[in-house]
C-alpha cells in the first residue's frame, strides 16, 4: 500500500498572471480526496435489461481548513477572490496531481484547468481560514513533474 503522501496535489498561487507559482497543498489538511461525482444514469427497460449511461464527471475538491499564513502565496489570491466577490475567470488556475513511488519516481502527473473557490472566511480561536472548493474544468494533460522546479511539461508537447 502507498503513503498518502506519495499523491501530491498542487495549485498555481498566480492563477494565470505571469509564471506559474505552483504550492502544494496539505500542510494543515489531515485528508483531501478529488471528489469524481461521475454523471451516471441507469434506466431498465420493460425486457428486464438495465441500460447505463455515462456522460462525464463534475470533479471537485474540498480544501478545509486553509488556514491565513501572511506569507502563504495563495492568501493574497484567495482573499482578494472573496473580499472582492470576484467571479468567473478571476477564480481560475491551474492544479497539477502528481503520484510518485518512494523512491521518488513518478508513476503519473496531471494538469487541469480549475476555479477556486472560496466557501468562507472566518475560523476559531486556532486562526483565520478561508477554506476554498476546487471545481476542476477540463483540459486534462498528462505530462511530467519536476519537484525541483516545480514545473509541469506536458506530454504531447
Amino acid at each position: 500500500m502507498m503513503e498518502r503522501k506519495y499523491l501530491m496535489h498542487f495549485l498555481d498561487a498566480n492563477f494565470g498572471s505571469g509564471e506559474t507559482n505552483y504550492v502544494r497543498l496539505g500542510e494543515d489538511l489531515e485528508e483531501f480526496n478529488e471528489e469524481l461525482n461521475p454523471q451516471v444514469e441507469t434506466k431498465q427497460n420493460i425486457l428486464g435489461e438495465q441500460r447505463v449511461k455515462h456522460s462525464g464527471w463534475q470533479v471537485q475538491s474540498n480544501v478545509e481548513p486553509f488556514y491565513a499564513y501572511e506569507d502563504e502565496p495563495l492568501f493574497p489570491k484567495l482573499a482578494a477572490i472573496a473580499n472582492e466577490r470576484k467571479t468567473g475567470d478571476a477564480c481560475k488556475t491551474t492544479q497539477v496531481d502528481v503520484l510518485v513511488d518512494e523512491d521518488g519516481t513518478q508513476i503519473w502527473a496531471y494538469r487541469e484547468d480549475v476555479m477556486v473557490i472560496p466557501t468562507s472566511i472566518g475560523g476559531d480561536t486556532s486562526g483565520v481560514q478561508i477554506p476554498f472548493t476546487i471545481h476542476h474544468a477540463g483540459h486534462r494533460t498528462p505530462g511530467t513533474w519536476n519537484a525541483s522546479t516545480k514545473t509541469f511539461n506536458p506530454t504531447n508537447a
